[in-house]
């Protein structure tokens, strides 16, 4: 999180994804402000905690699957068009796009791009031109 804990209590939805209620007192009476208003607690957790309990939804998720999960909140929220667009452009680098030439570790059997197996392992260093984003002009 990015911003003081006081700032949950105007939210209208809370993602937790930790056991937010015992390991974060302090900051959970935040929350429970928030749920006092009408917001919608979702707690994604394994394990059935003292937030889960207190949670609207409780999504108990495998370990280790919470990255693939989240992408999926992602792509579904941007293919329906449900985030607020103008705080994304103008606040976070949302907006720009990777260039092409940029390989994932899955595409190069493990290494990242720009990795030179000619040089030591230790030295190696990423490459620079992929790995910088395509300035494009602004996305509205």
């Amino acid at each position: 999180m990015t911003t003081n804990l006081i700032d949950i209590q105007h939210s209208d939805v809370i993602m937790a994804t930790s056991n937010m209620a015992e390991n974060h007192p302090v900051g959970f009476q935040w929350v429970m402000k928030a749920k006092e208003r009408g917001a919608k607690l979702i707690h994604v957790d394994p394990r059935f905690t003292r937030t889960s309990a207190a949670a609207d939804m409780h999504v108990p998720l495998r370990s280790g699957t919470n990255i693939v999960f989240f992408g999926g909140l992602i792509r579904y929220a941007i293919e329906k068009d449900l985030y607020f667009k103008d705080y994304v452009v103008h606040y976070t680098n949302a907006s720009f796009l990777i260039d092409p030439a940029f390989k994932t570790a899955t595409d190069l059997d493990g290494l990242f791009t720009g990795f030179d197996p000619v040089k030591k392992p230790t030295t190696a260093r990423r490459g620079s031109t992929s790995w910088t984003p395509r300035v494009t002009p602004s996305v509205t």
